[in-house]
């Protein structure tokens, strides 16, 4: 995105020809930024928590299980209310839910930073999975509303924001948190306050121009699943974000202990992989929206899971180079399948913005805090690295992409 495209009168023009015939409208270059730039702090944030398992491990005494406990609580928190908050937006729409969640989220940084029990970190990650339910689903609907019509373009953009935060705060944990020990992780309120300030012009930008442009936007959508049709997709989505997140999880929740133990890698040297990985699932998370414009849904979920296959298949068996090199490939082609999803969803099931996106936002994390709680048990049985292993099967269930209906008219 460039300044030059930041344009928020009627008169903008779209700076690429539209994919498809509904693609007629403005492109809001300028707000699906600012979306994205939200969605790239609160990430950040939610990144800082994975990050600092290591020394929450060492500092309380924790074992594999009781650390997969906390992601579970922090992701199932957000994963339950999420679908709630965009189905009550959906038929009442709370501008200032934005700014509000992000303020939850600021004290959940708080709580963490002062934890000093594992029951505190239960709550405080409790109360930060909180601020993460009312943030998705309503800036997703800010993205669609901006989006002019090129749905998974501006999808990807928003959702790469995420990716780019999720990457970026493993870093800062390395550099101000685990040098200097948990009260540290006050310093992430100033990321919280920058988010606030972005998501109170965001809530602006919404209550003069954005629900006109969803409007627009409705009269041309299509028309969307029979009841027997959104059954199967629901279906088929939930074993693909099973497969997809469960995966995604391995990595985010436990590449560092998996690093550790089998290469003998310090804690900050690790979370230099771990960027890596995700700021290769952050390139794949762009590309994923605008090729689905061009090509189909269904066509970038198709290479997002049988492409990774092989690589993943590889990985428990490659040293410390090969190993980076796979982990960054699986990555980039596996994380280009979730705007397809989102948006895919979005047009199975038209009109209802925020539950679906409360729903696919709900599924990932709900997922990826189930898979994390999982996966952190069978590592306490039988070793990380094991899991590895087994895990590396997990994308070949992207075959059941070729039952999901078509969602074309």
């Amino acid at each position: 995105m460039t300044t030059k495209t930041a344009v928020l009168d009627s008169a903008a023009i779209p700076s690429a020809p539209p994919a498809t015939e509904e693609s007629k409208g403005t492109f809001f270059a300028g707000i699906v930024g600012l979306a994205a730039f939200a969605h790239l702090l609160n990430d950040l944030i939610q990144a800082m928590l994975p990050s600092i398992f290591p020394m929450l491990k060492t500092q309380f005494s924790l074992s594999f299980g009781e650390i997969g406990m906390i992601a579970l609580t922090y992701q199932v928190t957000a994963s339950l209310l999420q679908p709630w908050v965009g189905l009550y937006t959906d038929k009442h729409p709370k501008p200032y839910l934005l700014p509000s969640g992000m303020m939850v989220t600021l004290l959940g940084i708080v709580l963490l930073a002062t934890a000093g029990s594992y029951p505190m970190l239960l709550l405080a990650a409790a109360v930060v999975g909180v601020g993460s339910a009312t943030f998705h689903p309503e800036a997703s609907r800010v993205a669609r509303m901006a989006s002019g019509g090129r749905f998974g373009t501006a999808q990807s953009t928003f959702q790469v924001g995420g990716n780019a935060g999720s990457a970026i705060g493993p870093l800062l944990t390395a550099a101000i948190v685990i040098p200097h020990g948990q009260p540290a992780v006050a310093w992430f309120v100033i990321a919280a306050m920058a988010a606030i300030a972005v998501l109170l012009r965001l809530t602006g930008w919404t209550l003069s121009h954005g629900h006109a442009q969803l409007k627009g936007l409705g009269r041309n959508q299509k028309e969307g699943l029979s009841r027997a049709g959104v059954i199967q997709a629901i279906v088929v989505i939930c074993i693909l974000m099973f497969a997809k997140f469960v995966y995604i999880a391995l990595f985010t929740n436990y590449f560092t202990f998996y690093l550790m133990q089998r290469f003998s890698l310090g804690v900050q040297e690790s979370q230099i992989f771990l960027f890596i990985f995700l700021a290769s699932v952050a390139i794949g998370t762009f590309a994923g929206g605008p090729v689905g414009d061009r090509i189909g849904r269904k066509a970038v979920i198709w290479i997002s899971f049988l492409g990774v296959a092989p690589f993943a298949l590889a990985l428990p068996y490659a040293n410390l180079f090969w190993t980076a090199v796979l982990a960054s490939t699986i990555g980039l082609v596996m994380s280009s399948a979730f705007a397809a999803l989102v948006v895919y969803a979005q047009e199975a099931v038209p009109g209802r913005v925020g539950l679906v996106s409360g729903l696919m936002f709900g599924l990932m994390f709900g997922i990826g805090g189930i898979g994390a709680a999982g996966l952190g048990q069978l590592a306490d049985a039988y070793g990380i690295v094991w899991v590895y292993g087994i895990a590396s099967f997990l994308p070949l269930l992207g075959l059941a992409t070729a039952f999901l209906p078509s969602t074309r008219r």
